[in-house]
């Protein structure tokens, strides 16, 4: 616990919602200080690339007023298949100071970016059972996406301390809510709009990562051509909130082929794992798609929960705990961001 670290807002910036979150450090754990979800216009970000940066700053700008923001320290995250790269490699057996100054060298051979193009940072995980090697995670993000977030996170009044990455970040709020069972695969599978965040951890290690350009939207899209209906009238229809000439019953029957979609799409990622998975932990927006986590148990075979980022976290009387408790699923990412303070690793 690192007491006296000043809190920080988890801002977790999607292409359909904004998440923020923040967790203040008590005896034995956190406190919900805050928590708001906004939805964003469409197109603003496209795979991770920010589209239209005005309005996405004045939808930053919207939310601070909404829910009264007084912290200016934010932590943001980054995502997507072409912007952020997560390998898992064998080193020669270094110190952290001796990989700082190599890891240009080391990294080059793993990153298809030229290597002054993107920000570097690593995690050594440990010994390797052959001597004189180690595990060591590398990540590599493109330095005009981080900027083009900073930017933005700037313009709307916010100071960005740390920029972190979706898959870790739902490996920080996983370790704070759920015992770490040495010896499982466990997947943590994040789905957003339009991004698909997936980290296995073994023993509560980071064994496999990988970003898909899949997520939610494809319901969203399938409801507006089937019943030929505007964006915002689709979305309330995802929501299974009712809407005028569509029966309920025909929108799920619609919607259970986008899930049978996204659903490949992930089992495709668990085959490149080579292993199996013996449980799935589900967060983002499509954990909130009625029946999709049944569905996804049925397709994939593996027991299936919806991940609760506020399980062990002390929610105060001030919040609508039901409110709170219904959308939990999409603040996962945000929650992730909430546990890190300046200056920790």
């Amino acid at each position: 616990m690192l007491f006296g670290k000043k809190s920080c807002i988890g801002l977790d910036i999607g292409s359909g919602y904004l998440k923020a979150v923040q967790l203040k450090d008590i005896k034995g754990g956190y406190e919900l200080e805050l928590f708001d979800i906004l939805p964003l216009p469409p197109e603003l970000i496209v795979d991770g690339s920010i589209i239209d940066s005005l309005r996405l700053v004045d939808s930053l700008k919207e939310l601070t007023r909404k829910v009264n923001i007084k912290t200016k320290d934010v932590v943001i995250s980054i995502a997507g298949h072409s912007s952020v790269i997560i390998k898992r490699v064998a080193l020669p057996d270094m110190s952290e100071e001796e990989l700082s100054e190599s890891i240009k060298f080391e990294a080059e051979q793993y990153i298809p970016f030229d290597i002054e193009d993107v920000n570097i940072d690593f995690q050594i995980l440990g010994p390797k059972e052959e001597p004189g090697q180690m595990d060591a995670i590398l990540v590599a993000v493109k330095k005009d996406i981080i900027n083009e977030y900073i930017t933005v996170v700037k313009e709307a009044g916010f100071n960005c301390i740390i920029v972190d990455v979706n898959s870790f970040a739902l490996e920080n709020i996983y370790e704070v809510n759920y015992e770490i069972e040495s010896g499982k695969n466990i997947a943590l599978v994040n789905i957003g709009a339009s991004t698909i965040n997936m980290n296995i951890l073994r023993g509560g290690v980071s064994v496999f990562t990988r970003d898909s350009a899949v997520g939610s939207n494809l319901h969203t899209e399938v409801l507006q051509r089937e019943f030929n209906l505007t964006y915002e009238l689709a979305e309330r229809l995802k929501r299974a909130e009712p809407v005028e000439n569509v029966s309920p019953q025909d929108a799920v029957s619609v919607m259970d082929l986008a899930s049978e979609e996204i659903i490949g799409e992930i089992n495709r990622s668990f085959e490149y794992f080579h292993e199996d998975i013996d449980e799935v932990v589900l967060g983002g927006g499509c954990a909130l798609i009625k029946d999709f986590p049944k569905l996804f148990t049925e397709k994939i075979g593996v027991e299936t929960k919806v991940m609760q980022p506020f399980r062990n976290i002390k929610i105060p009387k001030k919040f609508d705990s039901a409110y709170i408790e219904e959308m939990a699923p999409m603040a996962a990412v945000a929650a992730g961001l909430a546990l890190r303070r300046p200056g920790d690793r």
